[in-house]
C-alpha cells in the first residue's frame, strides 16, 4: 500500500513539473495598437512549449496578428472581450500557412474561450472573387492529434473558416461561426477521423459543415455531429465535393438547418425559376460521391429544415472516377422546400446508389409546376459538378426523383404541396428492389399519378393513405416488372394503375 502511495505521489509531482508554464501575450509584448502581434503571440506559445506545455492567455482587447503556430501541449485561451484580428495582407499568409491560427504536426492542443478570432474576410484586400486569391482560414489543423476547439467565436473568414485536415481526434463544441464577408466561407470543413462536433451555431455564406476526402490515403471516418444550428446560403450538411477516398461510419443528429442571416453574393430568383426567395439553403443534406471514393454507413436523424431549395440531394457520379454510395439511413426529417428542385437520389447508368433507407420524412413542397414540367426528361450529366440544380431548374416529381438506385426503403414518407402542382409525388426510373410503405402524398393536378415508374423491377408500394381528394390515378408504369400494389387504401382511388409499353398485367400484383 505504501509503495502504491509513493508511486502515485511521484507521478503527481512529475505531472506538475511537466505541466509547464502558462503565459499572457501581454508579457511578451503584445499591444492593442501594434500593427502585427504575431511575434509576441508566437513567443508566448514557444515559451509554454519549451516548459512542457501550458495555456497562452489572450486578455481583453483587440490584437492584430498574422499567422501564429500552436505547439505540442499548448492551449490558446481567448478571454471574454478579446479579439485576435487578422492582418489584412494576403502576402502575410503563405500558401502552406493559410490561417490566422495554425496547428501543423502537433498534438494535445486547443483553442478555447469566450473571445473572438476575426479573419477580416470582408476587407478589400481579400476580395479576389470566387475560388481566387490567397485568402486565409481562421483556424487550420493539419496532421494533428488530440485537438479541441471550444466556445470561441470565429468571425468573417476570408476562406473556409475552420479546417481540419489529415488529423485524428478532433473535438469541436460550443463554437459560434459567422462568416459572410467573402466567397467560399464554409463553416467547418472536415477531412479527418475520430471527430465530434456538437452544440455549434454556424451562420455562413458557403457550406455549413462540409466533409471532404481530398488527401491521398486519408479517410473521413468515425465522426459524430449533434445539436447544431446551421444557417447557410449553400448546403447545410454536405459530403463532397472532394470525394476521392472514403466517408465511413458517420452519424449526424439533432440539427436545425435554415437560411443564412445575410446574402451578399447570390440572387437565386434570377438564376432559378419557381424559387420563393433569394436567401435560401441550396440543399439541406447533400451526399455526393463523384471522384471515385466510397460512402458507407452514414446515418442522419432528427433534422428540421426550412428555407431549403432541396431537402435531400444524394448523388453518385463520375467526375473523376466511379465510386460507391451505399448503406445510408436518413430518418425523422421535417423540411419546408422553397424551389421546384425537389429531393433526389441519383446514380448513373451501370453504377447504382445502393441500400438507402428513408424513414419518417415529412416534406412540405412549394409546388406550382406545370404539366410540361411533369414531362421533363432529366439529363444524366454523368461527369458534371454535383449540385441540386445540375439537372435543371425543375425536376419532374414534387417529392422525390429517384434514378439508378437499388435496394431502396421508404417508410412513412409524407409529401405535400402548398400550391397546385402537376408533377407526380414520386418518380422512379431504373430502380430495383424497392419498398415504399405507409406513405401519403397530395394529388397532382391533371391526369398525372401519385407514382410514376419507368424501367424498374421488384417494387412494392403499400400502406398508401389517400387524403380528402379523390385520386384519379395511383401509379403509371412503363417497361417495369414485378410490381406489388397490395396493402393500400384505394377507397378514394379511381384507377389503381395505368400500364404503358413493356408491361404485362400479370407483372402487377394487386390490380
Amino acid at each position: 500500500m505504501r509503495r502504491t502511495l509513493l508511486l502515485f505521489g511521484l507521478f503527481c509531482m512529475t505531472a506538475v513539473q511537466m505541466r509547464g508554464d502558462d503565459a499572457s501575450i501581454l508579457d511578451f509584448g503584445a499591444k492593442q495598437d501594434a500593427e502585427n502581434n504575431a511575434k509576441a503571440i508566437q513567443s508566448a506559445i514557444d515559451h509554454c512549449a519549451a516548459t512542457g506545455g501550458g495555456t497562452v492567455h489572450v486578455a481583453s482587447g483587440t490584437y492584430l496578428t498574422s499567422t501564429v503556430f500552436l505547439k505540442d501541449n499548448v492551449h490558446l485561451y481567448l478571454h471574454g472581450g478579446s479579439t485576435l484580428r487578422a492582418v489584412p495582407d494576403p502576402q502575410a499568409y503563405a500558401s502552406e500557412n493559410r490561417a490566422v491560427v495554425v496547428g501543423r504536426n502537433v498534438e494535445n492542443v486547443s483553442v478555447r474561450g469566450e473571445g473572438c478570432i476575426d479573419g477580416q474576410g470582408n476587407h478589400a484586400n481579400f476580395q479576389f472573387g470566387d475560388e481566387k486569391g490567397n485568402r486565409p482560414h481562421v483556424i487550420l489543423f493539419d496532421n494533428c492529434r488530440n485537438v479541441q476547439v471550444q466556445d470561441v467565436f470565429l468571425y468573417n473568414s476570408a476562406s473556409w473558416t475552420l479546417r481540419c485536415a489529415a488529423s485524428d481526434g478532433i473535438r469541436i463544441n460550443g463554437v459560434k461561426i459567422y462568416s459572410h464577408g467573402n466567397y467560399n466561407c464554409d463553416g467547418i470543413d472536415v477531412n479527418s477521423r475520430n471527430v465530434t462536433i456538437s452544440d455549434c451555431h454556424i451562420d455562413c455564406d458557403d457550406d455549413g459543415i462540409c466533409f471532404k476526402t481530398e488527401i491521398p490515403g486519408f479517410n473521413v471516418e468515425h465522426v459524430t455531429v449533434s445539436n447544431c444550428v446551421i444557417a447557410s446560403n449553400c448546403n447545410g450538411i454536405k459530403f463532397g465535393t472532394g470525394s476521392f477516398h472514403a466517408f465511413r461510419n458517420i452519424s449526424i443528429s439533432n440539427c436545425v438547418i435554415r437560411k443564412a442571416s445575410e446574402n451578399n453574393i447570390r440572387s437565386w430568383r434570377k438564376m432559378l425559376r419557381g424559387i420563393s426567395a433569394d436567401t435560401t439553403v441550396i440543399s439541406g443534406i447533400a451526399l455526393e460521391v463523384v471522384d471515385g471514393g466510397i460512402m458507407d454507413r452514414v446515418t442522419i436523424s432528427n433534422i428540421s429544415m426550412q428555407d431549403i431549395q432541396t431537402p435531400i440531394f444524394i448523388r453518385l457520379g463520375n467526375r473523376r472516377g466511379i465510386g460507391t454510395l451505399k448503406n445510408v439511413l436518413i430518418s425523422n426529417v421535417v423540411a419546408r422546400n422553397e424551389s421546384l428542385i425537389t429531393s433526389s437520389i441519383t446514380g448513373i447508368p451501370g453504377s447504382y446508389v445502393e441500400n438507402v433507407t428513408l424513414r419518417d420524412i415529412v416534406l412540405s413542397n412549394v409546388g406550382g409546376a406545370s404539366e410540361e414540367d411533369a414531362r421533363i426528361e432529366v439529363p444524366e450529366k454523368i461527369n458534371q459538378y454535383p449540385e441540386n440544380r445540375m439537372f435543371g431548374p425543375v425536376l419532374p416529381a414534387y417529392g422525390f426523383y429517384v434514378r439508378h438506385v437499388k435496394n431502396l426503403t421508404m417508410e412513412n414518407v409524407q409529401c405535400y404541396v402548398r400550391n397546385a402542382d402537376y408533377r407526380p409525388a414520386f418518380v422512379f426510373d431504373d430502380v430495383h428492389r424497392v419498398s415504399v410503405s405507409n406513405f401519403q402524398a397530395d394529388v397532382p393536378r391533371g391526369e398525372n399519378p401519385i407514382v410514376r415508374m419507368v424501367n424498374s423491377s421488384d417494387v412494392s408500394l403499400s400502406g398508401f393513405r389517400a387524403g380528402e381528394e379523390v385520386v384519379p390515378l395511383f401509379v403509371r408504369v412503363e417497361d417495369c416488372k414485378q410490381i406489388n400494389l397490395l396493402g393500400n387504401d384505394f377507397n378514394r382511388v379511381s384507377k389503381k394503375a395505368e400500364l404503358g409499353k413493356g408491361v404485362e398485367k400479370s407483372e402487377i400484383l394487386g390490380l
